[in-house]
Parts: structure tokens; sequence; C-alpha cells
């Protein structure tokens, strides 16, 4: 069994640490539970930080536990927030956590039989039988209100004065979060064995409330490992792109894309990120560092990230095809290369690209290279222009150079709807047959 404490403090990935917690994992396996939210039916790169410490905690030899959480999510965690968020019902919640399962599973053993075989667990499933009535008097009644006032969570939602921060405030709802995260770990603590909660830096509020119940109504020994919240060091947000959160869904966010995303970090970043978010040792990460700094605009350590993560959360044909469709537009890409490209990653190497429709019954008939480039299409202002730049040597179609000989058919479309026009090597044209 390794020292799960060690490997994730060279990593940068331990924030608070309850005293005792290391000795307690190095005795025996020890089981420790991470919870997601079920808000949707994918997990973004914002969870992957509590998805490297599970996965972490099983390479360490220890038994990690996911709960999913279809209580917890009928109600929304307040922290961090400053309004409340929309509740969802039971058959979504469900469809949530067959997603997010299937996902968890690029990362974590559910399936061998080892004695520290993950295991997936939602809480609606304990919560969904008991009353308002039994919980409050077998669980709220050992957490006083003085107690729960004190978390950051609430806190923060309510104003020095005791007036509430933001218009709405905070709902009894919300308020009660923490005793119903808390009493998640002490039925874990019964149920699974669990002796540790890990969580983000913003959950030690929710984490050291569970602690308390497995305290004062199990008289049992349970611990807390947060980890930092990861933020860029250009402060904009972790997670976010120009088109919203980064998914690991490909319908949501495609393997091209998302190689994309990693390949943009920044050196700082990509320093932090390798360390957290890989599973390479840190002689090599070092070696990865010190290459990068000789020769940074080679950007060896962006493209082992990104290399590194979408082959993780997608696979390595899809890697090979992000590496390639990367090198589209500066690379030198052929025919053959372009056409292997498959739609959706076709669309986002080229988003932004100037676009005209013509309709398939020009290309049917054979489209003259200069009606493609502006009697059709405006790309450039005149036939006359169109000519010159062929005359010139500097038209391509689909990346291969073409004169005023060239028609256009069937045998130039990719995925049988697009023509990549380019003039130069930086003026890009896309064709799209209707």
């Amino acid at each position: 069994m390794k020292n799960y404490i060690e490997e994730l403090s060279w990593r940068g990935m331990i924030h608070d640490t309850m005293p005792g917690a290391e000795e307690h994992l190095l005795e025996e396996m020890r089981s420790a539970y991470i919870g997601f939210d079920p808000t949707a039916d994918s997990l973004h790169i914002g969870n992957l930080v509590p998805i490297m410490l599970l996965a972490h905690f099983q390479r360490c030899g220890h038994k990690p536990v996911a709960l999913v959480g279809g209580a917890t999510g009928m109600i929304g965690d307040p922290s961090g927030k400053s309004t409340e968020r929309n509740l969802l019902d039971e058959a979504t919640l469900r469809h949530n956590q067959a997603a997010v399962q299937t996902q968890l599973g690029q990362f974590l053993d559910f399936e061998s039989g080892e004695a520290n075989a993950a295991q997936l667990v939602n809480n609606y499933d304990w919560m969904k039988e008991f009353t308002f009535l039994d919980f409050i008097r077998d669980v709220g009644k050992h957490i006083s209100v003085n107690y729960m006032m004190a978390k950051d969570s609430v806190k923060n939602r309510i104003k020095p004065d005791g007036s509430t921060a933001g218009t709405e405030g905070m709902s009894f709802t919300e308020f009660t979060y923490q005793l119903v995260q808390g009493y998640d770990f002490l039925h874990l603590y019964k149920h699974n064995g669990c002796t540790l909660q890990m969580g983000g830096s913003d959950q030690w509020g929710n984490i050291t409330t569970g602690t308390e119940l497995v305290r004062r109504i199990a008289q049992g020994k349970a611990f807390a490992i947060t980890c930092p919240l990861i933020t860029k060091s250009d402060g904009s947000k972790f997670g976010k792109s120009e088109g919203g959160n980064v998914w690991l869904d490909p319908a949501r966010t495609s393997p091209y894309k998302f190689y994309q995303y990693w390949l943009n970090s920044s050196d700082e970043d990509s320093e932090k990120y390798i360390r957290i978010f890989t599973f390479l040792q840190e002689a090599e990460i070092d070696s990865l560092i010190a290459e990068h700094k000789e020769s940074p605009h080679l950007r060896v350590l962006q493209k082992r990230l990104a290399s590194e993560l979408t082959e993780m959360v997608h696979s390595v044909a899809e890697r090979n095809k992000a590496i390639a469709a990367s090198t589209m537009l500066f690379g030198n890409a052929t025919t053959d290369d372009l056409k292997q490209l498959d739609e959706q990653t076709f669309l986002d190497v080229f988003e932004g690209v100037t676009q005209a429709e013509v309709s398939r019954s020009l290309i049917d008939e054979g489209m003259g290279i200069v009606a493609a480039l502006a009697t059709e299409t405006g790309f450039l202002k005149s036939n006359g222009e169109a000519r010159r730049a062929l005359k010139e040597n500097s038209i391509s179609v689909n990346k291969a150079k073409v004169d005023d000989n060239c028609t256009l058919t069937q045998a130039d479309l990719i995925n049988d709807k697009f023509v990549l026009l380019q003039r130069g090597k930086k003026t890009y044209f896309v064709l799209r047959v209707v």
C-alpha cells in the first residue's frame, strides 16, 4: 500500500487534512467517499479533481466509494453559491446517475471483484424512506444551530448584522443541506465502512459535520481531507471555455475541443495541471517540465497534458484524431488527413472560418473553381481576383494545390457535404453543400 497523503502532497492536491488521517490510512485498506452532483448527465472537468482523488486512493490500495447525490441533488448545496438552484425530479436524477457512473468507470475499477473495487451509491436510496420527523429526531438533535451557523457555507450567505446576503437569502432547505450530507457520512460509516470523506476545500464544513455525527451518534472516528479549488493563473475560471463548461461527454464537448482546452493552457497552469490531472510519476513530470523550459515554444508540457487527458477521458483513437486535427490549420495536413475527420471535428477545427452554401446540383454537374471562389460564394471579390490567385498557385482544395482547370465534384466532398478552400497559408473558406 502506498502512502496516499504523500502522493497527494507532491501533486499539490492537499488543502486540509484532519489530524490522524495519514496514520489511519497507513494501518490497513480503508474506504473513502466523495459526492458528485447529479444535476447534469455528464461530469465536466471541474469534477476531475475529486475523480483523481478517488483514482489515486484506489491505486494506493484503498477502496473508493462514489456517491451520486440523488437526495442532496434535490436540495442544492449552498457552498460557494449566492442563489438557490433548480431542483430535479427522480427520473432525471436516475438518468444522470447512470451517465455519471459510465464516466467514472473510465477512471475507477468497479468490475474487478478485488477487495478495493470501487462502489457507486446514491443517497436517495437511504433518504427516500426517512421521514422528516425521524430525521429531526434522530439526526437533527445532535447538531446545534450555533454549530451550523458557524459554517462558511452559511456565514457567506448571511451578513454580519444577521440579514441575508442577496435578495433571496438562504432557504431552510439549503440551511439543512449540511445535515443531510453529514448523515450520508454516518450511513456510509455504518453500512460501507467509510471512515474518510474527501472533497474540495469549500466542502470542509459539510464534511466535518459528518465526522461530528459519526462521533456523536456512532461513537466512531472519521476523517476529512480536502483539496484546493483549482484556479487559472490569468484569473479566469478553470473548466470554462468560450462555449461554457468543458464536459467529459463527447456529445457536449468534442474530443478535439477537449484536447484544445488543455493544449491552450499557460506554461504556469500546465505545470500545475500535469501533476493534478495525470498519473505520470514525479520524476517523469520533473523531466517534462525541464524539457519544456528549455524550449517553451514547442509546448511539450501542454501537448503531453492534452494527450494524457484526452486518452483517459475518451480513448487512444479519439486522442490520435484530436492530435491529427490540431495540425489541420497550421501543420502539413493532406487531403487524406482531412477526409478522416468526422463532421463534428471538422466543424470544430474550422469554427469561425467563413462559410457559404451552394446547391448540391452544382456539385453534381461539376462546379468550376472560379465559381466556387467568387461567382457562387463571394469568397473572393471577383472572378478576376480568383483567376489571379489561381495563376499565382495560391489556391488549394482540401489541402491540395489546384489550377483554373479544377472542377469540384462529389469526390471532393468531406463527410458528403463540405469542401475546404484555401488561399495562401492562412485564409480558409468552407463550402457547405445543401
